[in-house]
Parts: C-alpha cells; sequence; structure tokens
C-alpha cells in the first residue's frame, strides 16, 4: 500500500520569483512541517542563505541547501504531470478555482503515479495568466473581506489541506492514472501551434485566441501521455499533409 510519506514526496512547492528571502525560508518550514520535501525557486539568483535560513529554523534549514532554482517556469515544471497555480485573482483567463480543501481532494488520488506542483507567484502581484497557463487547476483561498494573504501564510494553508487529506482522506482513495508530463504537454501544444501555422491568412488574434481556448480545453481534460502523444501525432500528421499538397 502507498504510505502518506510516499504520497506527499511526490508534491512540490514552486515559488514563482519570490521576492522576501524570508518568505522563502518560512515556506520551507511550513513544507517540512507537513511533510513535503521539495522546494523550487523560479529566480534568476538565489538569495543569501541566512536570510532564508533564519526563517526556516534549524529543522528546515536543509530545505534551503537543497533548493531547486531555474531561471524559468517550463523548466521548473517539466517533469511534473499535475500543476495547480494558487490566485487570489478571478477572470475569464484563470478558469475554475477551487478552494484549497477541494483541490487537496481532486490532487489526492493523482498522487500515487504524477508528480505534482503547486505554484505561487511573487507577492506583490501573484502569477501571470501566462504562468497559469501551465496548471491544470487553479486554487484561492477563501477570505472574508481582504482577498490578499501573505505568501508564506498561502503555502502553509495549501501545504496543511495536502498533508491533512493523504493522512485523513487517503483510505478512500482510488487511484488515478499516470498523465502526461508538463513537458510532454508544451510538446503537444507546440505542434498544435505549427498545424494551426499550416493554415494561411489566420490573424495573430485570432490564433492566439484558438490557442488559449484548445489550451484550457485540453488542461481540464487532464490528458495521459498516451493521448498527448496522440494530438501531437494528428498535428505532426496534419503538417505533413499541408507539405505534400503544396509540393
Amino acid at each position: 500500500m502507498t504510505t502518506s510519506a510516499s504520497l506527499l514526496d511526490q508534491v512540490a512547492i514552486v515559488l514563482v520569483r519570490p521576492k522576501i528571502p524570508e518568505n522563502i525560508g518560512a515556506a520551507a518550514r511550513i513544507a517540512w512541517n507537513m511533510g513535503i520535501k521539495r522546494l523550487i525557486l523560479v529566480r534568476k539568483t538565489l538569495p543569501e542563505r541566512e536570510e532564508m535560513a533564519k526563517m526556516a529554523t534549524h529543522k528546515a534549514a536543509h530545505l534551503i541547501d537543497t533548493i531547486e532554482v531555474y531561471p524559468d517556469l517550463a523548466e521548473a515544471l517539466a517533469d511534473f504531470s499535475v500543476v495547480v497555480g494558487t490566485t487570489a485573482r478571478r477572470g475569464r483567463h484563470r478558469g475554475t478555482v477551487q478552494g484549497p480543501r477541494e483541490i487537496a481532494a481532486i490532487l489526492l488520488p493523482l498522487l500515487a503515479a504524477n508528480r505534482t506542483a503547486i505554484i505561487f507567484g511573487p507577492e506583490d502581484t501573484g502569477l501571470t495568466n501566462d504562468d497559469l497557463s501551465f496548471c491544470q487547476f487553479a486554487s484561492a483561498i477563501p477570505t472574508a473581506d481582504f482577498s490578499s494573504i501573505n505568501l508564506a501564510q498561502a503555502v502553509a494553508i495549501l501545504c496543511y489541506e495536502m498533508y491533512y487529506a493523504v493522512v485523513h482522506a487517503r483510505k478512500d482513495m482510488v487511484p488515478s492514472p499516470k498523465l502526461a508530463t508538463s513537458f510532454e504537454l508544451a510538446s503537444m501544444y507546440a505542434a498544435v501551434e505549427t498545424a494551426i501555422d499550416t493554415l494561411h491568412q489566420v490573424e495573430s488574434t485570432l490564433k492566439e485566441n484558438w490557442l488559449e481556448n484548445i489550451r484550457h480545453l485540453l488542461n481540464k481534460r487532464a490528458l495521459t501521455s498516451r493521448e498527448a502523444s496522440t494530438v501531437r501525432g494528428v498535428c505532426n500528421k496534419l503538417k505533413q499533409q499541408k507539405k505534400t499538397s503544396i509540393c
């Protein structure tokens, strides 16, 4: 039987362009307290260790020493099959937004077979629409009035809900299959864009609208590796047939 620890080993906290080193340390501390051992930064440089470590405390200081740092989000998420974006803002481009408890229940059956990233944006602006385009799910923390929550506090709430779900709801879990990784999905969407490019005289704004809607539709479907490969293959075939007809 899959243990609680092994399920939580599938989860990583990803901080996208954080500005305050102390928030990174506080995120490391809460992640470790809740059994999550992987912390990833999307940032050009790593802040001074001392600034992060003082909030991590000696209990989680080792997470500071093992932080993974990537220059861009696409590279950071390449080996993850499930990505959750956190947001305080709502809108057409942000899709359906679930609360932390609801998102934990959705993620629970996926954990056994899928590496899962929960991503948080910078303190002042949060995640952009481009950041959220990598996500299959979005989560917002419900509040009574003022919606903005400190980055470390948001990490704490999501980590707690994941820990609670794994420890207390695991007995009722029905595991889900392995899904396509972020890298596989990126390759598929590149093939979709190339297929659209074979259609001449498509305005750039219309193309962007198509791509956004296709991405939104397929992200909701949570594709397996085989399904993503099928979509990519169909698009590549269309491109080849277009080239043959031109010749």
